[in-house]
């Protein structure tokens, strides 16, 4: 099983900034079983939103500081946090446990192919 938690700006397409990851992706990685959320510093109620609007069921929506949680509510073989920001991102994903994968990185893995 494979958790990824997903960084909306600068990430997601639907990010603002927009980054490279696109809804369909997403979707397509979600279709072939992989538990998927976000972790942002949007407020909860704004990241939902955004999953609502695009028809996208998500396993979670929190804060950067709670990825620790995250990991002790699902079981999975790996866990990932997708994100653009060194300072928040990367640490908070290392921090808890988290494989930290750059947008270009993430790209190219096989649950998005």
């Amino acid at each position: 099983m494979i958790l990824v938690s997903f960084d909306i700006d600068g990430t997601l397409e639907v990010g603002d900034p927009p980054g490279i990851l696109t809804m369909a992706m997403v979707r397509r990685a979600q279709e072939k079983g992989v538990l998927i959320g976000s972790c942002s510093d949007r407020p909860i109620s704004a990241q939902r939103a955004i999953w609502v609007q695009h028809r996208i069921p998500i396993d979670f929506a929190v804060g950067k500081l709670m990825l620790p949680e995250v990991k002790a509510k699902f079981a999975a073989d790996v866990y990932y946090h997708i994100g653009d920001r060194e300072d928040l991102d990367k640490k908070y994903a290392l921090e808890a446990g988290f494989e930290f994968l750059w947008p270009h990185e993430a790209i190219m893995q096989p649950w998005f192919l």
